[in-house]
């Protein structure tokens, strides 16, 4: 259907009528009583008596073309069939380890060796695409845990700043508790937002989830990731923890080539611990096609019920009484310049 955004604008449309009454007439036979009466006069005045008529219609094309940006001032908008949006209800965090060990070149994309950082960002990048209706967040964490991105349905940001993230840009060392506490207090601040807020008298429902990649084990930080994930527990965030790196990987030194353990660091215990506390999973990658087959795991998560949102799309029909009015001001013009024309050849 069509409606008017402004439609009070419609109160200008009678203006000009109103103008008509409320300003003195032009006196257009002041001069002619001046005139002598001779017979070219009369004629004349007959012939515009004669076409009187027949030259009302430049007052209506005027007429029309100010109804038309009366119209085009009030807004005139389409109102197309209600949209249903896709949202699932899912808050999603990805926590990302960018510690000194991420540095390990034990992956490989595409047949080309890469780091654990960058088999990370190819794969959770494509995780992030896929993740329609969810509303995704970023942390990166090292010797200390920050927000890069915070909750969002803008996937695309989100990638973009994942593909950005470089190792060594939070520190060496790994914080593992303190990336959780960051998004327990996070939930906590948005909480009391809610609380403060008592416009809605219907509890919104969410599924708080997060899945903290790692390839090592908490050596930095203040909160331990065992406290830390039962203060999340408390909060309903559900944890899904990601060991990364190979088991073993052929090294050459100046001993000869020599077999070693990559993630001879790397604490399964914690990370088992952690997401048993939330009612997560422990998953573990020790290459690319493990980790995507984790992703796709994940990506498999249902989400809880939430009233479907209704999106009514809106089409700006303004342009064409504003195009309709041009053209008949231009016609206006054009039969007053003809009207000229023949009185002076006339």
């Amino acid at each position: 259907m069509i409606q008017f955004e402004w439609i009070w604008a419609f109160a200008a449309l009678p203006l000009p009528l109103l103008l008509r009454f409320i300003l003195p007439a032009a006196n257009s036979q002041q001069d002619a009583a001046l005139r002598v009466p001779f017979i070219e006069d009369f004629q004349h005045i007959s012939t515009v008596s004669i076409n009187s008529t027949a030259r009302r219609w430049p007052l209506l094309l005027a007429s029309l073309a100010w109804a038309c940006l009366v119209i085009a001032a009030a807004r005139p908008q389409w109102i197309g069939e209600p949209i249903e949006l896709p949202t699932s209800g899912r808050d999603l965090m990805l926590a990302v380890d960018l510690s000194g060990s991420m540095d390990a070149r034990d992956f490989k994309i595409q047949g080309e060796t890469v780091n654990r950082l960058q088999a990370t960002q190819v794969i959770a990048g494509e995780f992030i695409k896929r993740r329609v209706g969810d509303r995704v967040g970023l942390i990166l964490f090292g010797e200390q845990a920050y927000v890069q991105t915070p909750l969002t349905f803008d996937r695309d940001t989100v990638r973009i700043l994942l593909y950005e993230a470089a190792i060594g840009l939070a520190g060496k060392s790994t914080a593992i508790g303190d990336a959780i506490g960051l998004m327990v207090k996070r939930l906590a601040n948005k909480k009391e937002e809610k609380n403060d807020n008592k416009s809605s008298h219907k509890p919104e429902k969410k599924q708080q989830v997060m899945i903290l990649l790692t390839d090592g084990a908490n050596t930095a930080g203040e909160v331990q990731p065992i406290k830390a994930a039962e203060l999340a527990a408390q909060k309903g965030l559900k944890i899904y923890t990601i060991g990364i790196g190979a088991d073993e990987m052929m090294v050459r030194s100046i001993f000869g080539t020599q077999r070693i353990n990559p993630s001879a660091d790397l604490d399964e215990g914690t990370l088992t611990a952690i997401a048993e506390t939330t009612g997560g999973k422990y998953f573990r990658a020790r290459d690319s096609a493990e980790l995507l087959k984790i992703y796709d795991l994940i990506d498999e998560l249902e989400p809880t019920e939430q009233e479907a949102k209704l999106f009514r799309p809106l089409r700006a029909l303004y342009t064409y009484p504003l195009m309709t009015a041009l053209a008949l001001s231009a016609l206006l013009i054009l039969a007053i310049s003809l009207s000229g024309l023949r009185r002076q050849h006339g």
